[in-house]
């Protein structure tokens, strides 16, 4: 007997990019991402203007995803969007479109927490692709988010360690910026960091207890170490480019590598699964992979293309909630912040 399929359209506004998927069952056919250029020229995203361009995009970006999956809307069977955490305004304009045409195709309608989307997009089914198996600890990093959570099953899920301050990404972002980089200078730190010495400029680890993370401290010490060394030689930054950035990508991944060590002991699990825009930064990737031999961990790193905001991460939870029969109805409310 043939598994039945079941269609589901996923909407991901939580931020600057507007995304739309179609999967049928756990396997994404269409997955559409519309980036917003515009917050380059601010150095960051400016969130009345990311709004509005989800207002503008939201309409052709599911048209475009239907399309491309080669359905029409009435084979649909969902509609999962994602209601939180992120900006109010960007998560309001998927939040109400997805509503709306909840109601219009008289379909049920499931809303999605972001950072459980970012944990099993591992689930989305793609070929030579293992899945994890449960339990497993899941990072989750990004811009706005560093955890450590524990992973029991689709449903159970327990945060074990997070950040007291900033999140990794804005490590990353608020670096590159004190060193000229555009925004967004996370992705140019990992480029330049490949050709320099991650031993040159030793920086001091923050100590915090537990699983918990902390980067304000890191940030403002990259801050005063770049400040001085200016004022010594005006070329400082240029001359030595690839070994400052190789020497803040090493402190930061070793943050992330003791905090995860720590928590393979106190837990006994050393599957280890990451996830959020950060997962794409190829030094963490490389040093994964090698603790992988070093340490017997078994690791479990996603496409390039289910690291950053998208919508095949919110269709993926959307299915197995449709599974369970976990729907929402329309007095659901988009929320900035949001209990995980």
């Amino acid at each position: 007997m043939l598994e039945k399929k079941i269609f589901t359209l996923a909407i991901e506004s939580s931020c600057d990019d507007t995304s739309a998927a179609i999967l049928c069952n756990d396997i994404v056919l269409s997955n559409i991402v519309a980036r917003q250029a515009i917050h380059e020229e601010y150095g960051g995203v400016v969130p009345e203007l990311a709004s509005r361009a989800h207002q503008q995009n939201i309409v052709p970006v599911v048209d475009v995803a239907i399309k491309k999956a080669g359905i029409t809307k009435e084979d649909l069977n969902c509609i999962a969007f994602t209601q939180g955490p992120g900006l109010m305004g960007s998560l309001l304009v998927g939040g109400s479109f997805a509503k709306s045409m909840s109601m219009a195709l008289d379909i049920p309608l499931i809303a999605i927490n972001h950072m459980k989307a970012h944990i099993l997009a591992h689930f989305i089914a793609e070929e030579g692709y293992e899945k994890p198996t449960f339990p497993f600890l899941a990072l989750t990093i990004s811009g706005g988010h560093t955890q450590i959570v524990k992973v029991t099953s689709f449903f159970d899920m327990e945060i074990i360690g997070e950040t007291t301050d900033d999140a990794v990404g804005e490590a990353f972002d608020k670096s590159a910026k004190i060193l000229g980089l555009p925004y967004p200078g996370g992705p140019l730190i990992d480029k330049f960091a490949q050709e320099g010495n991650p031993k040159a400029f030793p920086f001091t680890k923050p100590k915090v207890p537990g699983l918990n993370f902390s980067f304000s401290g890191l940030k403002t010490q990259i801050l005063y170490f770049i400040q001085k060394n200016v004022d010594l030689n005006p070329n400082f930054i240029e001359e030595n480019k690839a070994d400052i950035c190789a020497s803040i990508q090493s402190t930061i991944i070793n943050i992330l590598m003791d905090k995860l060590k720590l928590a393979v002991v106190e837990t006994g699990i050393n599957k280890i699964a990451i996830g959020g825009g950060v997962s794409a930064n190829s030094g963490i990737r490389t040093t994964l992979k090698e603790a992988e031999k070093k340490y017997g961990w078994k690791a479990y790193i996603p496409k390039f293309e289910y690291t950053t905001d998208n919508a095949a991460m919110i269709g993926i939870v959307g299915y197995y909630n449709f599974l369970e029969g976990n729907f929402s109805n329309a007095e659901i409310t988009s929320k900035a912040r949001i209990e995980f």
